[in-house]
């Protein structure tokens, strides 16, 4: 299957910033120049250009262009903790259970979510975080094998899927989802609770300067977690 053109101009913007060629507050070529450089429409073009100004690479500026984006800008606003050290902060011990390591292909609603087409290859994997003996959180992840080749190959016993993503693809930008769900019979059993047991899902799309990393589903029992954040004003 052939890469869609606007996933070309894309890399090619990419590149070009990765290499230094175009540094912080550049302008980047028009609509118009991208279309006649790689002979598509302007559509195809702005649509490369509008993703990129989603993921905090690019920024437009209204009646001026579009430039390379600052790169203190593309830290997320939430902080994303490694569940392996949230454990262990509180001095109890992390261990996980691999229940599904994989590839797989992308769904329709994973292609509108990775901006790839549909039957694109995908990894796809499903582990049990535990602290001490209880099962804390349940993680069902996508990955683009294109940005982490060698995801299927890593010990997830080990090292979390956050940790090896970050030192692959560092995160750039990410987006949440925070809901209430009651636990399926597939979610109460590998968390070892109650069939329709409160819990908090969070729903995480990462980032990375190079494009969607992964999408992950992180499923923790209402009795087990809770969210908390400070703020200085």
């Amino acid at each position: 299957m052939s890469t869609p053109r606007f996933v070309v101009i894309k890399q090619h913007l990419l590149k070009q910033i990765e290499q230094g060629h175009w540094p912080e507050h550049a302008p980047v070529p028009s609509e118009n120049e991208l279309a006649e450089q790689f002979a598509v429409s302007r559509m195809t073009a702005r649509r490369a250009v509008s993703e990129l100004v989603e993921q905090g690479v690019l920024v437009r500026q209204q009646g001026k262009g579009t430039y390379v984006a600052d790169h203190r800008a593309q830290t997320p606003m939430l902080a994303i903790r490694n569940i392996a050290d949230e454990i262990r902060s509180r001095g109890n011990r992390w261990h996980a259970k691999v229940l599904a390591l994989t590839g797989t292909v992308a769904s329709n609603g994973d292609a509108v979510g990775f901006a790839i087409e549909p039957g694109t290859p995908l990894f796809r994997s499903q582990i049990v975080h535990l602290e001490d003996d209880r099962p804390v959180q349940l993680e069902q992840r996508l990955v683009n094998p294109a940005l982490a080749e060698d995801y299927l190959a890593q010990d997830f016993t080990q090292i979390t899927p956050h940790e090896y993503l970050c030192s692959v693809a560092p995160l750039t930008a990410a987006d949440h989802i925070v809901e209430a769900i009651a636990a399926n019979a597939e979610q109460a059993q590998q968390l070892q609770i109650a069939l329709h047991s409160p819990c908090l899902k969070i729903s995480r799309q990462t980032r990375s300067r190079s494009g969607v990393v992964s999408i992950a589903s992180l499923i923790y029992p209402g009795s087990r977690y809770r969210l908390g954040a400070h703020l200085d004003f």
